[in-house]
């Protein structure tokens, strides 16, 4: 296969791995299946065009060309993101002390983002009619159908070997924990650590267009409360099924709260802002499996938002509001 169009295969593989990676970690139900598999696909994909690569590398190291530098790094980090996800797929939780592979993974297709970036500016391969001609259709296509294949081979081949991986859910992730909340992992987004919180003194702000409320823990214990069977699905790459108790956010916000969206926000400052339209779903939850929530869970309160990723379901929850902004407006990933 010709240089040209072997980076010009990797530039569509690598494209389309970054962008379903990033698809498939705001997902957390509906196309997230799809998603997964198509995300897996493009990193075969990268894996088999790697013989091909390699040929134009060993020629590339013999010439001082600009971003040199830069497209090796951007071949480390790849290399680094393929193997941790090939990992993670395999059931591998733990790479060295608490880092984990999909932790891994995530941090290494980060930094292939932006050398990505760095490389096509400085390597910029300019367009070709030929590029869509019927040989490189078809190319194209035999290079999907083999990454297809091999990323069935490979899930074939963990099932059947008898991998942690096999009983990944439709997201990738792994079961912690289920029905036991105290060998749940403790993960928060980022930066953020657990806070100490004092029972006695926090409280808990409710704001809406009728007016501010502030909840104090006996007063949220005191309220009416459901329990809901929802899976956490943590983008660490780990999900749990649990049974959460506490109070609807409809009690808390009132049967018709005038607005467009919730905003959750937590001590540490964390933030997430849902639609008004989804707060049938929403719970506070003051108690897992049947016992309170520990602090590294999110005590007092924290939110549970089924059907979404672990970094919707906000804790150490201390103001929740509604206002008329679009839901939307706010990032899909938390900044901090």
């Amino acid at each position: 296969m010709a240089g040209r169009r072997t980076n010009l295969a990797l530039l569509i593989a690598l494209g389309i791995a970054l962008s379903t990676g990033v698809v498939a970690f705001a997902l957390g139900s509906g196309a997230a299946s799809a998603v997964v598999i198509a995300h897996g696909a493009a990193g075969v994909a990268v894996v088999v065009l790697a013989p091909w690569k390699q040929q134009i590398i060993r020629r590339g190291l013999g010439r001082r060309r600009p971003g040199r530098r830069v497209a090796i790094l951007l071949g480390g980090a790849v290399a680094i993101t393929v193997a941790s996800g090939f990992a993670h797929a395999a059931g591998v939780t733990s790479i060295a002390m608490s880092v984990t592979a999909m932790q891994v993974h995530v941090a290494a297709a980060l930094v292939v983002s932006g050398l990505f970036t760095r490389h096509l500016v400085t390597r910029w391969v300019r367009p070709r009619r030929t590029d869509l001609g019927r040989r490189s259709v078809v190319r194209a296509a035999g290079l999907a159908a083999a990454a297809g294949v091999g990323w069935s081979v490979t899930e074939g081949a963990i099932v059947g070997a008898g991998l942690p991986g096999a009983d990944r859910r439709f997201t990738g992730s792994h079961e912690r924990g289920s029905q036991h909340p105290d060998q749940m992992p403790v993960t928060q987004w980022l930066f953020d650590t657990v806070p100490q919180v004092n029972p006695a003194t926090w409280r808990l702000t409710v704001r809406t267009p009728a007016g501010t409320r502030a909840w104090a823990l006996p007063d949220l214990r005191a309220a009416p409360h459901v329990t809901h069977d929802a899976v956490l699905d943590c983008t660490g790459g780990w999900y749990a099924h649990q049974s959460w108790t506490g109070i609807p956010l409809r009690h808390l916000l009132g049967d018709d709260p005038a607005g467009r969206r919730i905003v959750v926000t937590s001590i540490t400052g964390y933030t997430r802002a849902l639609p008004v339209v989804a707060i049938d779903d929403l719970i506070l939850a003051l108690v897992v499996g049947g016992i309170p929530l520990s602090a590294g869970h999110g005590f007092p309160a924290r939110l549970i938002a089924p059907g979404r990723r672990g970094f919707w379901w906000v804790k150490w929850v201390q103001n929740i509001a509604v206002d008329d902004v679009p839901w939307w407006v706010a990032p899909p990933f938390p900044a901090q």
